[in-house]
């Protein structure tokens, strides 16, 4: 991948139904180039599908992060077992034999729960777990209603469908079918989204966990950061639980690079330490949440 391709990865993974305008206005090129482009992308795998799911403001989904190092052998059978559970939505394999692992609460009661299955099925002893911000409590007219189900659930595994193509799956016309999807993305109650394998490409993409120094706003620092070295700094993810810590996806074409790069990290202002981990091989699984959209009728 080369920046480019980087940057209609990272629009995509924000909302796949972009328009193919939208993203050539914003890159600069034309229409026909970001269709060339992400086609590239999905014949070589590192985009495998484009998806639709129940958005987490709907269920009041909780994002919770658990990782470190792991005593499994072998390692690489670790994620047979993880996605058994219907909690764990993404597990990913780096250097030193670090797992990651995201999962969606539905309540956060279950998280001791999960945690203990992480620990016993990946062999992993005393992992880090990062908290999102829970979601604020639903309100009354942000409620998904039988007509979004059906619309998610005919997006949910090829989310650029045409409106018309789904109009006609729902038995609405398209202008309902648009104004509800309109009304889902605004609201947060759809995520629109793609399975993204960056290890498809020779690119090399990192977990880097930054500390904060003491006085600083991680968010703020981790935003600056993210502003000074894009396109390198990919997106941050945020924990409540972690005060003074972040975790940055890095993306960088060679080792060397990726080198420079850490150093260039070290040097920003409120940074106080970091701890960078190559990702080898992401799976991605399906959850509760997914299940959701064949349960309501």
């Amino acid at each position: 991948m080369d920046r480019t391709d980087l940057a209609l990865c990272t629009a995509l993974l924000a909302n796949s139904r972009t328009p193919y305008q939208d993203l050539a206005d914003a890159l600069g090129l034309s229409v026909n180039a970001v269709h060339k482009r992400i086609r590239a992308l999905v014949e070589e795998g590192v985009i495998k599908v484009f998806t639709a799911r129940v958005g987490g403001l709907a269920v009041s989904a909780v994002n919770v992060w658990i990782f470190g190092r792991s005593d499994a052998d072998p390692l690489e059978e670790v994620h047979l077992r993880l996605q058994k559970n219907d909690m764990v939505y993404w597990v990913a394999y780096s250097g030193g034999g670090f797992v990651y692992v995201g999962a969606y609460l539905q309540d956060i009661s279950r998280l001791d729960e999960l945690v203990t299955f992480v620990e016993a099925e990946a062999k992993m002893k005393e992992p880090s777990v990062g908290i999102q911000s829970p979601l604020p409590p639903q309100r009354l007219e942000e409620k998904l209603h039988p007509l979004d189900y059906q619309i998610i659930r005919a997006l949910h595994r090829d989310a650029r469908k045409p409106t018309s193509d789904v109009a006609l799956e729902v038995k609405a016309s398209a202008r309902t079918v648009q104004r509800r999807l309109d009304r889902m993305v605004k609201l947060g109650l759809v995520e629109l989204s793609l399975e993204w394998y960056p290890d498809a490409s020779n690119d090399i993409v990192s977990l880097c966990q930054a500390k904060v120094a003491p006085g600083s706003d991680k968010r703020n620092v981790g935003e600056a950061l993210r502003t000074h070295l894009t396109p390198h700094v990919l997106f941050n993810m945020y924990f409540s639980n972690f005060p003074d810590r972040f975790i940055s996806f890095l993306w960088t074409n060679s080792m060397r690079e990726l080198k420079e790069l850490k150093e260039s990290v070290l040097v920003e202002e409120g940074i106080e330490s970091i701890a960078a981990n190559v990702l080898s091989t992401g799976y991605i699984f399906e959850t509760w949440r997914d299940r959701l959209l064949f349960e309501k009728r």
